[in-house]
């Protein structure tokens, strides 16, 4: 695996719930959008265009996770490095562009680097420039729904997995689904993994919806894209121009929504269904909890993680947390 001149690594597809365009991902579509509140999960969010929309987002101004925990990886570089150590396999989940990972390269020096992503194509593009860059590092990149599996390829050994999970993705999650993940991962970890990942903290109601409602639309464009996603797959005939973007913290959840409200009343139609909408009908697109550190790090507990390090941003809205497998 002492790979040290430059390749270009191919998508190895892996676990039967990967592919955008399986059966199981058809029926878990029409699923969603035949229930009482309809709804489609975020991962659809992540066709090509999908993943390019969500990288011009981190770009905006009014999106502060990704400076917080960019500030939060240069500011506390040396404790980070110390916590997690050099040489491990960094398995990066929803690796999209590889951009964050590969900030961290010159830091962790990994002896494999393991970007994991639904989005094939994209994640291909990315990992070929990558593996340019850094020809010294191996690199084999895995398409897989890891909300649904953490099998990886036999190619990825067992020893001193580091998976890294940044972002607070973790809070596209249900509380529950969040808990269970949690264990998956450490299940994965073996006996001397661990865990590297960012954590959206609890703020203003006016600061998280701007962040995600930004003025220059490039959000309700993302959050619009998933009906061109879900066409793709379905051969469903959504019209984007007949949803409005929404996007409302929910306090008592400690949550943001997304949803896709009606603008018109329409009937869209699949494969053998359809379904009408009337005005002001809303299909729920996305969750994301907000967190408390000491929630946070009692939930990284209870999934069987231990000797847990947290940093944050100078404004204390973002949490990085690495945590080992016990």
């Amino acid at each position: 695996m002492a790979n040290k001149t430059a390749r270009v690594p191919s998508v190895k597809p892996h676990g039967e719930r990967f592919g955008s365009e399986t059966i199981a991902a058809q029926g878990e579509l029409v699923a969603g959008l035949s229930r009482n509140a309809a709804c489609i999960a975020p991962k659809y969010f992540y066709n090509s265009l999908g993943s390019k929309l969500f990288e011009a987002i981190c770009q905006l101004d009014e999106y502060y996770p990704t400076r917080a925990e960019a500030e939060i990886f240069v500011t506390h570089a040396e404790a980070i490095k110390a916590s997690v150590g050099t040489g491990c396999t960094l398995i990066d989940l929803g690796a999209g562009n590889c951009a964050k990972a590969a900030s961290l390269f010159p830091l962790l020096q990994p002896r494999h680097y393991v970007p994991v992503d639904i989005s094939v194509d994209f994640l291909e593009q990315a990992v070929a420039r990558l593996q340019a860059e850094f020809p010294a590092i191996p690199m084999d990149a895995v398409g897989l729904d890891f909300a649904e599996s953490l099998a990886l390829p036999p190619e990825v050994e067992k020893a001193r997995r580091c998976f890294f999970y940044p972002g607070s993705s973790i809070g596209n999650f249900t509380p529950l689904e969040a808990a269970r993940f949690l264990r998956r991962i450490r299940a994965a970890c073996g006996e001397d993994g661990s865990l590297l990942i960012g954590v959206d903290l609890i703020k203003d109601r006016g600061r998280l919806e701007s962040a995600y409602d930004d003025a220059l639309g490039v959000t309700a464009a993302f959050n619009r894209n998933v009906l061109n996603h879900v066409n793709a797959l379905l051969g469903s005939d959504f019209n984007v121009r007949h949803w409005h973007h929404r996007a409302l913290f929910n306090a008592e959840q400690s949550r943001i929504e997304m949803h896709l409200e009606a603008a018109i009343p329409q009937d869209v139609t699949w494969s053998g269904g359809h379904r009408a909408f009337a005005v002001g009908e809303r299909i729920h697109t996305e969750n994301s909890y907000k967190f408390s550190q000491s929630g946070f790090t009692n939930m990284l507990a209870q999934a069987g993680f231990g000797n847990i390090q947290c940093w944050s941003d100078h404004e204390t809205s973002f949490l990085v947390c690495h945590a080992r497998a016990c």
